[in-house]
């Protein structure tokens, strides 16, 4: 057989090797053979990155699987950890629980009386003759009872420290906010007046911001009182705020004394004056305010005045003086009896109406009956008396006693009333400076 048909039998297609349709043939069986090598090498290596990330993660699965299988306890121990934790929470919950109970319902005082004979028998006290069995008794009893003793007396200095750091946010700063008055000062009475809505008002505006307007009579009132009384202004609003204010205020020295928030008690969400807390007799003590009886602990002393806000027609501290200025030359023995009969009544307008009907009274006691021609004749006298006797039984005394509260006797009414400003003293507001409230401070 010759080389060629021997070549021809052995290679696929019965191409030669050297001839066209031999090199064309073996080019595309071996870009064939190159092609698919390429497919299956991409697709083995596309098949093994899956298999060696699961064949990772299970290798992981199975170590910690192994971890915790090393690690965690039986089924039984962790039932009884879970019933330890469960009586430990309860314990914690019910111990703060009666913690919450006693803080509410006792004060640190009660709950140190309470328990003073418990701590007490903590350490009980063994005569000298006492058995061996007694004395182990009473050591391991006083060892039980060192846990709960130390826990009620750190409940009682953490409660003390918690209350003392409190009470300087609620309490006043002193019990005597005032230094004590000069002997030759005892008769004079003291004059709070609270600040804001009362002789100012403080406004907000987006163009100009904060202003502090001073009402109307504010200034002539100040200089007036400060004759007569102790004059304290007694604010709700920071030393801050107050200060300036009053700076610009009061720049004569009229105030005596200034007390802002630190000296307020703190009581339901409120900054309240306690006038007991002043270091003054509580019956020489009056507290103007245009929120008096929702600012002050002892209504008792207040007297209600509208509040301003920039009205500048308003003359409420001028009507008030005549009845300010009645109460210093009388010096009734308790004020409070006094601000009592004008309970429910504007105190200016009614101290006026008082006036006037005294003033009725008087003038017709003066002139009708002494310039009476039947005052010689003994019988005519008797009848004039007794009439005249009625009348002031029945409406000069009951105006008398309700305007001054029972303080002095009927006798002394002539006199009395001779004291009292006549309606028309204090009736004209021009004389004060009426415009006075449109001036910032």
């Amino acid at each position: 057989m010759s080389r060629a048909l021997l070549l021809r039998r052995l290679l696929p297609g019965g191409a030669l090797p050297f001839s066209p349709t031999a090199a064309s043939s073996s080019r595309a069986v071996s870009s064939y053979t190159y092609s698919s090598r390429r497919a299956s090498h991409s697709t083995a290596a596309s098949t093994a990155q899956p298999e060696a990330a699961g064949a990772a993660q299970a290798g992981a699965a199975e170590a910690g699987a192994g971890e915790q299988g090393a690690s965690a306890p039986p089924p039984a121990a962790r039932g009884r950890w879970g019933l330890l934790k469960f009586g430990a929470l309860a314990a914690v919950s019910a111990a703060l629980s009666g913690i919450g109970y006693v803080s509410y319902a006792y004060s640190l005082d009660e709950v140190e009386e309470k328990t003073r004979e418990f701590r007490k028998k903590s350490a009980p006290t063994l005569p000298e003759d006492a058995s061996e069995f007694e004395k182990f008794k009473a050591k391991a009893y006083s060892t039980a009872m060192k846990v709960p003793v130390a826990a009620i007396e750190l409940y009682l200095d953490v409660r003390s420290t918690i209350e003392d750091h409190v009470q300087g946010f609620t309490e006043p700063t002193s019990d005597k906010l005032l230094p004590d008055l000069l002997p030759e000062e005892k008769h004079v009475f003291t004059l709070v007046l609270d600040l804001n809505e009362t002789l100012v008002y403080s406004d907000w505006q987006r163009e100009r911001g904060w202003r502090t307007f001073k009402r109307p009579g504010v200034d002539a009132f100040v200089e007036h009182m400060a004759q007569y009384y102790e004059v304290v202004v007694f604010s709700d609003q920071p030393p801050m705020y107050v200060d300036p204010v009053l700076d610009r205020l009061d720049t004569k020295g009229y105030i005596r004394f200034r007390l802002s928030r630190p000296a307020t008690k703190y009581k339901d969400g409120k900054h309240f004056r306690d006038l007991s807390k002043l270091n003054r007799n509580p019956a020489q003590v009056i507290y103007i305010s245009a929120h008096c009886f929702d600012s002050c602990l002892q209504p008792e002393n207040c007297v209600q005045v509208r509040p301003w806000k920039l009205e500048n027609d308003d003359t409420q501290l001028v009507d008030l003086i005549p009845f300010l200025e009645y109460l210093a030359v009388a010096r009734p023995s308790d004020v409070r009896n006094v601000l009592a009969s004008y309970q429910g009544h504007d105190v200016a307008k009614e101290f006026l109406e008082r006036s006037k009907e005294h003033q009725r009274v008087i003038y017709w006691i003066d002139v009708k009956l002494m310039s009476s021609p039947s005052f010689t004749k003994p019988a005519s006298l008797i009848y004039e008396i007794s009439t005249i006797s009625v009348m002031y039984s029945l409406k000069a005394l009951m105006q008398a006693i309700n305007c001054l509260s029972g303080v002095y006797a009927p006798g002394a009414f002539r006199k009395l009333v001779g004291k009292i400003p006549c309606c028309g003293v204090y009736g004209n507001s021009t004389s004060m400076d009426a415009s006075s409230g449109d001036d910032g401070l």
